[in-house]
């Protein structure tokens, strides 16, 4: 079975669309669509529902992308044995991270990482949480940083740190009187959260209902830097992630952040790959590089107000 026809069929699975799958593959269009009509034939079933204005798989296709998915990934794991077995830290790592940890924690650790494993290339891919995971599990990622809880089955889960909250007001709000507040102070309150999808918006929530304050149903940000700008706006408050407002992030103007005494509300950091991983070792020794950042990091002192 030609394993170039079941990368095309997965794409094609991917975006529905024949000429979009082409060009995400590298190929004209009759190419790739005389690769799944020779899938088709060799396996004896329709795999694809064709008509002009819309592209599916029939139920035996969905099943079938499926496994080839499964199968690709175990190519990919065939790969990785071979380019890591002279070093393991030559080559391609393929990381993912979610919006709200991204930008704020990787100036912090690449520099290090550069210099620990200098002919290691990061690849980044940027998501939500259940994106990432999904790539994870479909080979299409070899590790990830994500905020705990998630589902670990199949997976290796190794925790790199706790990121406290800490609470960031326009400048005129009465809790700015107070240099350090309780999750208590937040009883009955108004938080502008994200939008569905990302994992800070769960953990706000979680912190919400501990303090019985409740989230503004008119607004969802996009992403945190909205929710920054919001909250300068005197729009209302949020929780923010520490890192966020640690340098080398730049101060906003018209917003304070206060932390919380404890017990301070907080996130899990965890480096997270396929427990049938070819590189778990090579990821183990990845997660005690990725704790060594500067002392202090995680410390509320030089907060960005």
């Amino acid at each position: 079975m030609n394993l170039r026809a079941l990368q095309y069929f997965i794409k094609l699975a991917d975006l529905r669309h024949f000429s979009k799958a082409a060009e995400a593959c590298f190929v004209s269009q009759p190419t790739l669509s005389t690769q799944i009509r020779k899938l088709e034939e060799e396996l004896g079933v329709q795999l694809v529902e064709r008509s002009p204005k819309n592209i599916m798989l029939t139920p035996v296709g969905e099943e079938i992308a499926e496994r080839a998915r499964m199968v690709l990934s175990d190519i990919d794991q065939i790969r990785a044995v071979a380019r890591r077995s002279g070093n393991p830290a030559d080559g391609v790592l393929r990381l993912g991270l979610f919006p709200t940890l991204a930008p704020y924690f990787l100036p912090h650790v690449v520099p290090s990482l550069r210099r620990r494993y200098p002919n290691l290339r990061l690849q980044l891919s940027e998501e939500k949480t259940e994106s990432i995971l999904r790539m994870l599990r479909q080979g299409e990622l070899d590790a990830a940083l994500l905020a705990l809880p998630i589902n670990g089955e199949g997976l290796e889960i190794e925790v790199l740190f706790e990121e406290p909250f800490v609470l960031a007001l326009p400048g005129q709000h009465p809790l700015v009187k107070r240099k350090h507040i309780t999750v208590k102070d937040l009883e009955g309150a108004e938080l502008l959260l994200l939008e569905e999808g990302h994992c800070l918006r769960d953990h706000a929530l979680a912190v919400c209902a501990l303090a019985n304050a409740h989230e503004r149903v008119d607004f969802h940000a996009t992403s945190m830097e909205t929710l920054r700008q919001m909250v300068a706006a005197d729009v209302g408050i949020t929780l923010m992630p520490l890192l966020s407002v640690k340098p080398p992030i730049a101060a906003t103007g018209n917003i304070v952040i206060r932390r919380f005494e404890a017990p301070v509300p907080a996130r899990t950091i965890a480096l997270v790959w396929r427990s049938s991983s070819a590189i778990s070792a090579f990821l183990k020794e990845l997660a005690k590089s990725l704790k060594d950042f500067p002392s202090g990091l995680l410390q509320p002192e030089n907060l960005n107000s």
